[in-house]
This record gives structure tokens, sequence and C-alpha cells, in this order.
């Protein structure tokens, strides 16, 4: 295990993708004290802002122990092996992940797990805008793995989501699953608005409130349960279909009883 400890409080952002399993495998403590990051527009090497120490203990492969929420690009294209932070990580955390698993003790920056492929990333508190999202321009979307955020999200959570999971259990802000193609998106509280707006396919599962749906989706029953991996949540789902603007077959679920103002669809079925 290397055990990672900021020297300081960091004022710039610190672009540090080489902190990761891949990367260190191999090589000694000398060499990844040695290794490249910028801080701002000046390169350092990463013993001059962590004390580096390396334990007995086999996993997890990296901890961070303190505040790193100017640390981006934690884990990024990351294969296997395990990163703990006790604290609040930057932006593009584990973007590009194929494998492994990342837990934080804290809050984590926006594009958190942009563009994953594989593995899971753990996150106790909240989380910033574009979850498991693609960078402004591209369609790339999440294409596996798992993501699962106890507090809350930002805006846009799995934009073009192609697979893969992503479990929220706080509240999560507008957007969520825009232009989704598959994978499933779990909201366990309160939901923005546009929810799927452009999708085609996949899951949208909202158990808090949703205050409209749009009118690009067509409702088509209510459901007394919904499957979500291997949890079910056994309560009265309003299940909508769409988005029928692209010709969408995505399932959007919203809570019956916490959403009395959606009553009115029931006269369509």
């Amino acid at each position: 295990m290397i055990g990672f400890f900021p020297l300081r409080k960091f004022v710039f952002p610190v672009i540090a993708d080489c902190i990761c399993p891949d990367v260190f495998k191999d090589k000694s403590l000398k060499e990844i004290r040695e290794l490249q990051v910028w801080e701002g527009n000046k390169q350092k090497q990463l013993g001059q802002l962590f004390r580096i120490e390396e334990a007995k203990q086999e996993t997890p492969t990296i901890t961070i122990q303190g505040d790193v929420s100017k640390l981006r690009r934690i884990g990024a294209r990351m294969k296997e092996g395990e990163i703990l932070v006790n604290g609040n990580v930057g932006m593009h955390l584990g973007e590009e992940m194929k494998g492994g698993r990342i837990t934080i003790h804290g809050n984590v920056g926006g594009w958190a797990g942009s563009m994953m492929k594989g593995g899971e990333i753990e996150i106790c508190g909240s989380a910033g805008d574009y979850v498991g999202a693609p960078y402004r321009g591209s369609g790339e979307g999440m294409k596996g793995g798992r993501i699962i955020v106890h507090g809350n999200v930002g805006h846009e959570a799995g934009a073009f989501m192609k697979k893969g999971i992503i479990k929220i259990y706080g509240s999560a802000g507008q957007f969520i699953g825009f232009r989704m193609r598959d994978g499933t998106i779990y909201v366990e509280n309160d939901c923005g608005l546009r929810a799927g707006a452009c999708m085609v396919g996949g899951k949208i599962v909202v158990g808090g409130m949703l205050a409209s749906v749009l009118p690009t989706f067509s409702i088509d029953s209510i459901k007394p349960r919904v499957k979500i991996e291997e949890e079910a949540l056994e309560e009265a789902m309003y299940l909508f279909l769409g988005d029928v603007a692209e010709s969408g077959n995505g399932k959007l679920y919203v809570s019956k009883q916490r959403n009395p103002q959606l009553s009115c669809y029931e006269k369509f079925l």
C-alpha cells in the first residue's frame, strides 16, 4: 500500500492522473515520488506535494489522507487495484476507468466517472455535475461499471450513458439521463426537471419527487415493483416511455406515492 499525505493546502488545481495503481505498478517508492504532475502552470514531482509512505498492507493499493479537492484526474484510465481517499477530491475522478475500485469518504467535483468503461466508484458524500457523462461536444458516455453516490449529484448525471449503473441515494439535478442509450440510473430522493430528455433506451428510476414529466413521454402503466440489480423497490411506480421525439423506448419510473401531481396521467391508462 502507498499512503499519500498532503504537505500543504493546494491553492491551484493539481493534474495528477499518474496517481493510479497501473502507473505505480513495478515502481519503487523513489520512482513514485519523482512522477511529474502539474500544479497550476508549474510542473512538480509528487514528492514535492505529498509525503509518500509505503505500508505492508496489501489493500487498498493507494490511500490519500486529507482534503485534496484541488486534485484532479485521480485514477484516470485505471484498470486494476484500489484507491481510497479520506477527504474531498477534485474533478475527473476515475475518468475512462476500466477496472478496479475507488472509494471516496468525502465529496467529489464534476465529471466523476466520466466516460467510464468498468470498475466501481463509491462516493460517500456528494458529487458535482456530469457524473458518468462525457465532455462537452462528445457523445461517448458511460459504457460500463458502477457509480454509487450516497449524497446528492448535480446536473446531467448519466448523460449519453450506453451501459452500466448509477445509484444516487440523495437527490439529483436537471437533465438526468440526457440522451441516454442504455444502462440504469436510480435516484432514491428528488430529481430535477427534464429527466430522460432525448433518451432512446435504458432505465431511470426516481423514488422521490419529480415535479413534471416531459410531454414527449407517454404513460404506459403502473408497476407494483421495480428491480434495480439485485434490489427490488416494493412500491407503486408510474412507468413512462420515451423520448418520443427521438423515437425512443427508454423507461422512466416515478414513485406514485411521492408524486400525486402525476395522477392526471392515470386517465390515459
